[in-house]
């Protein structure tokens, strides 16, 4: 890992096609990562939850995407009753809306009577959905949104999810590790190919 302070969405861009990504410590200061192994999921072999497909099918939530960038990432930036710290700083909060205004970084926004109480964000680059974070506010508001981005990925036939490192919160989703090297050798390949992220037409 590396330690850079100047962060740019071209910089963010040239990164993520290269397999790097980063982090913010609690001071401010970005790290630059390339973890070997790497944690990707599946996007084929995904299956939601018994306990969320009832949630599903009665329509409790609303789902829309990059409507609201900002929000949803700084509502995964604010300290967690589980984790104080946070690894989203300002900087890097700016260079993500960047991005986004760019094309290359999408949110998946959860409501619930018209309130956001849910979503995740990340970057998109070919056919590549790099995720970055996610929040809820109500049960299951982030499943939700998982679900919805799957459905998201699939529909415009993604190649790759990548989820970076392994933890608890992925590994529910699915996630897998693989070496580095077989990581960029599939992150070139997806990168060639172009996907549009839209939500499935029902």
């Amino acid at each position: 890992m590396e330690n850079d302070n100047s962060l740019t969405a071209e910089a963010l861009i040239y990164a993520y096609t290269s397999g790097v990504f980063p982090m913010a410590e609690a001071d401010g200061t970005i790290y630059w990562y390339r973890p070997d192994p790497r944690a990707i999921i599946p996007i084929d072999t995904y299956k939601p939850s018994k306990s969320l497909k009832p949630i599903l099918n009665r329509g409790q939530f609303e789902v829309r995407i990059d409507t609201a960038f900002e929000t949803v990432m700084r509502a995964c930036a604010a300290p967690r009753a589980y984790e104080q710290e946070t690894w989203i700083s300002e900087e890097l909060i700016q260079a993500y809306v960047d991005l986004h205004a760019m094309g290359f970084a999408h949110s998946v926004e959860v409501y619930e009577q018209g309130d956001l109480v849910g979503g995740l964000y990340g970057v998109h680059i070919g056919s590549v959905f790099f995720g970055e974070s996610m929040f809820m506010k109500v049960s299951n508001a982030s499943k939700v949104a998982f679900h919805y981005l799957i459905e998201i990925l699939r529909f415009n036939d993604f190649g790759l999810l990548d989820t970076q490192f392994m933890n608890d919160n992925v590994l529910r989703y699915g996630a897998i590790e693989i070496k580095r090297t077989a990581y960029e050798k599939l992150l070139s390949k997806c990168l060639l190919r172009a996907s549009e992220f839209k939500l499935p037409v029902k």
